[in-house]
């Protein structure tokens, strides 16, 4: 994955990185004022030994920068902290004491700081006085020799003083330090979620498993759970232009072997399939093409429910031979879209889509009519949309984005590739578009009148009240089978 892969995946889970930084300084805020104030008290030794001339002064030098270092040590030893505790008023250990201080060198230097560390102001500074004081003859009694000739003068340059503002905690640091922690947490579980989702969520991955080109992206609008039908003010949604560009490519898909009878499918159920066939339906008869829309999904049919049709009478009859396909054929409101229902339920779909007599209507139905369009049953619930697909022309594969994984994506693709199904492309349905495309879309969208259209389900049901005796069903579709 590239760098702009990793900022995408931040920004499609911008949420967990809002989420962790809140979190990481609600932390940081809450440590800071639980935590006890604590001061600190400082006092700096200077170490030198006597010297002659310039080489003794250099070397003498070399050797107590040495010198210093053991000092340190010693500064924090067992044997000085127990002179300290031995001040009754102080009310701290040996241990304690040890643990209060800290020891610097000044690289380069013969400069000694010893630093104590205590909640209490004024122990600390007690504690630095004792130091002062303490380790000074300390140093005496270890580095005097037999002789009583002094090699080391130590002596005290600064302090012991103690500052009037606590060191820690400090408010502004630790919600710093907090802000950071939380940034990097929440952009690292971003990007760890985003890798482990295997959820498809763009068209580049959507392209590449079913190899096949992009027909269209539908934007998701909440508007379409009531009305999913572009037609009325939904006719002039970004929606339905989405749906119009779909036409506008299906039909430009392969020039030379244009498809006639297009399966419209899904992997699983309730990606959208049937709403996007009908509303491809819709969009090509506004075209002028003479449509014939089909509900193959014999166990779930819903085309005639979203369209306001009768379902009684149906595709289930016609392949069954009780009733001619001109009088099962519907005319949906003014246009020149007809609609071929579901029919009564079989107790065996996939036999009967995958009959003779299947095969035989839609080859009837392909000098009929310019365009049809077959609803079928999600690919991976059931073998009936490969059925109907193997009899087609070719496939369109719709996907909702965020709801089905990529391993489902591609057994669904695999499974039409296995029968050698043409898929004349894929549509990601549902999608979240950029604001910035929503907008302007609305800033240059044609109103276009809508008066002969049904405006809602309930003025589709009414359209269905516009279906044509069997006689002139016939005369829509020429030489439709009797």
């Amino acid at each position: 994955m590239d760098l702009r892969s990793y900022v995408l995946l931040v920004r499609r889970q911008w949420w967990i990185v809002l989420v962790t930084v809140v979190a990481a300084l609600g932390a940081a805020g809450y440590l800071t004022v639980r935590a006890e104030p604590r001061y600190q008290a400082t006092v700096t030794f200077f170490v030198t030994t006597p010297s002659q001339g310039v080489t003794d002064a250099y070397q003498g030098s070399l050797w107590l920068q040495q010198r210093v270092k053991s000092y340190a040590d010693l500064l924090r030893s067992e044997r000085l902290a127990r002179v300290i505790a031995e001040d009754r008023g102080l009310g701290l250990s040996a241990d304690g004491v040890r643990a209060r201080l800290d020891t610097s060198v000044q690289t380069g230097t013969v400069l000694l700081r010893a630093t104590v560390t205590d909640t209490d102001r004024t122990r600390a500074l007690k504690v630095a006085e004792a130091l002062s004081v303490k380790f000074v003859d300390l140093v005496q009694k270890v580095e005097t020799p037999p002789d009583g000739r002094l090699s080391i003068k130590l002596e005290v340059v600064s302090g012991p003083r103690v500052g009037t503002d606590p060191v820690s905690p400090r408010p502004d640091r630790n919600l710093l330090l907090g802000l950071l922690a939380g940034l990097i947490a929440g952009v690292a579980l971003a990007i760890g979620r985003g890798m482990s989702d295997n959820r498809l969520r763009d068209v580049d991955t959507l392209r590449r498993i079913t190899d096949s080109p992009l027909l269209g992206v539908v934007p998701f609008e909440a508007a379409a759970r009531t009305d999913p039908l572009i037609v009325g003010d939904a006719a002039n949604s970004a929606r339905a232009e989405a749906v119009r560009k779909i036409r506008t490519n299906l039909r430009f898909v392969d020039v030379h072997e244009p498809a006639r009878i297009i399966a419209v499918t899904s992997a699983l159920q309730g990606e959208g399939k049937t709403t996007l066939s009908c509303n491809l339906g819709i969009a090509l008869a506004e075209a002028g093409w003479r449509v014939l829309l089909v509900d193959a999904d014999l166990r779930r049919p819903r085309v005639a429910e979203y369209l306001g049709l009768e379902s009684a009478v149906g595709l289930t009859d016609v392949l069954l031979g009780d009733v001619p396909v001109g009088d099962a054929v519907q005319r949906w409101g003014d246009r020149s879209l007809l609609v071929l229902p579901s029919g009564s339920n079989p107790p065996n779909p996939s036999e009967l889509l995958g009959s003779k007599a299947m095969a035989e209507l839609l080859t009837s139905l392909r000098e009929s009519a310019d365009i049809v369009i077959i609803d079928t049953a999600p690919l991976l619930a059931v073998t009936d949309g490969v059925v109907v697909a193997v009899q087609a022309d070719g496939a369109l594969m719709v996907t909702q984005q965020g709801r089905i994984s990529r391993t489902q994506v591609s057994a669904a693709s695999r499974a039409l590739q296995s029968v050698s199904v043409r898929i004349l492309g894929c549509v990601l349905n549902m999608a979240k578009v950029d604001k910035r495309e929503a907008y302007q879309y609305e800033a240059y969208r044609v109103v276009v009148s809508s008066r002969s259209v049904p405006a809602d389900r309930a003025a589709a049901r009414r359209a269905g009240e516009d279906r044509v005796p069997a006689d002139n069903a016939t005369q829509e579709l020429t030489r439709l089978p009797r």
